[in-house]
């Protein structure tokens, strides 16, 4: 659990390069192990403060790095990810590892088989060092949801990381990993990336299999990867990216060479440079001054690389807040309707009868704001209520989802804040759940639209707490996101 001394430090460490680290490998002047074990080491010192990691996996670390070892020490091709430490957000399934989404509903749950995009990360050579804290079933915007205590942000430890994947960004951000998978459903790979000054990617809807990740809204949530640079981000989604029998929803368009497409500049010899949108709706009232400064800021950058910039007009943005937590509450209402403590996890000792057993199961179990949301969620579905809220959601979706392939008809890229304000304190924004949910009102839409992004930072306030631009690109447009991303990152360095 994190100390509950009051003294704000920072905890930031940029980790090594993915190229950089797999090439030290290679040449064997790195030993994967060795690298395994210091970052195990790293983790034992900071983790008691920050309360990142929930548990390890560690003995198929080890045995993963020894096999990288052995490959290296043969001479035999390395995997583009060999003995890279990598974390995992704990809404993913990893065959006999604890897997809790945050919740003491799922505590003790050891599942019998792999997520998908776990599979793909160790199966291109990333030793998986252990399970991350996040907001319990991916709902929140702070990780302060956590059955386990919050993540501390490592930036300044007196602020929330972001959520609900902040353990992940976190991770990233005091390298107690060089990279790490979170999951977005409203902006929870997003937002935590903007508060930690971490890179985060959300893919296009279907475009990485969602097998083996534990469901909260199934029509919008989504695996992507954090590191520290843009370049790693996407050589992490090739990885994860693709097809996946087992995800009816998967996409089974083919997979760019993402890392070699954000190698492309903004303006290449030529050609005329990428048309950059800007939506006036994401600037109105509420957007803290020094986040629309460092947005601006990098706004002008991306006209001086060779961009065109324009305004777009995405007016529908307002109702996105209540559509998302009409769709995303009902959702999970169904979703998690089957804790129940029959099956697997926590089962309450107050069972006289099987009623009983349901009902104090799911109330010890699941957390206030888990609660919340399947209230909400049931309310929505309820007989009486489908069409006046729940239909009318989706409706509203679906003209948030026709303005974006309007204005995408216009430009390459839009750019936005990722959140109205910085990094808030922990304990800050906890007894109004509104003003917490407002936190989302930058992201939300692209989870609605099922559109990609990325957020990378853009510069910070006068505290030192980071700002994070959001770009988002088309259906399937990854590649365009990671060049504007890749423009940012350069004018910011």
């Amino acid at each position: 659990m994190a100390s509950e001394t009051t003294t704000a430090e920072s905890y930031v460490e940029k980790p090594k390069t993915l190229a950089a680290l797999r090439e030290e490998i290679s040449s064997g002047r790195t030993k994967a192990a060795d690298l395994a074990n210091e970052y195990y080491a790293r983790i034992e010192k900071k983790n008691p403060r920050l309360n990142i990691y929930l548990s390890f996996t560690k003995e198929r670390a080890m045995a993963q790095a020894a096999h990288i070892d052995n490959l290296a020490a043969k001479g035999d091709p390395l995997p583009p990810l060999a003995g890279i430490p990598t974390g995992l957000k704990d809404v993913m399934v990893v065959q006999g590892a604890p897997s809790t989404a945050g919740s003491k509903i799922l505590q003790g749950y050891q599942p019998p088989y792999d997520c998908t995009a776990v599979a793909r990360l160790e199966a291109a050579g990333a030793v998986l060092l252990g399970k991350l804290n996040c907001d319990q079933f991916a709902m929140g915007s702070s990780n302060e949801n956590s059955a386990y205590g919050p993540v501390r942000n490592p930036v300044d430890t007196e602020r929330v990381p972001g959520g609900s994947s902040g353990g992940s960004a976190a991770a990233v951000a005091a390298n107690l990993a060089v990279a790490t998978l979170g999951s977005d459903t409203g902006g929870s790979i997003r937002q935590p990336a903007s508060f930690c000054g971490v890179v985060g990617v959300l893919p296009t809807y279907g475009r990485v299999s969602r097998y083996g990740l534990i469901a909260y809204a199934s029509s919008l949530d989504r695996i992507g990867p954090f590191s520290a640079n843009v370049r790693d981000a996407a050589t992490l989604l090739g990885v994860i990216a693709g097809h996946d029998p087992k995800d009816a929803t998967s996409s089974a368009a083919p997979v760019e060479d993402y890392a070699a497409q954000s190698d492309k500049p903004v303006k290449e010899p030529g050609k005329g440079g990428l048309r950059i949108g800007v939506p006036a709706e994401y600037f109105a009232e509420g957007l803290d001054p020094e986040v629309r400064a460092a947005i601006e800021k990098g706004i002008a950058a991306l006209e001086a690389a060779g961009c065109a910039i324009k305004p777009v007009s995405l007016p529908h943005t307002k109702y996105a807040v209540p559509t998302y937590y009409l769709v995303a509450t009902a959702e999970a209402s169904a979703n998690l309707a089957r804790f129940d403590g029959v099956r697997y996890g926590y089962r309450s000792p107050r069972s006289a009868t099987l009623s009983d057993m349901y009902s104090h199961s799911r109330d010890e179990g699941f957390g206030a704001e888990v609660k919340r949301r399947i209230f909400l969620g049931t309310y929505a579905l309820s007989a009486g209520y489908y069409d006046a809220y729940y239909l009318k959601a989706q409706q509203v979706r679906r003209i948030l989802a026709e303005e974006f392939l309007r204005a995408f008809a216009e430009v390459d890229a839009i750019v936005t804040p990722t959140s109205p304000f910085p990094a808030f304190k922990i304990g800050e924004k906890t007894g109004d759940p509104l003003a917490m949910y407002l936190a989302d009102i930058y992201t939300v839409t692209a989870s609605l639209a099922g559109i990609c992004g990325v957020t990378v930072p853009c510069g910070t306030t006068q505290a030192g707490l980071p700002v994070g631009m959001q770009i988002l690109a088309r259906h399937l447009g990854e590649s365009t996101a990671f060049r504007v991303a890749r423009a940012v990152e350069a004018a910011n360095s």
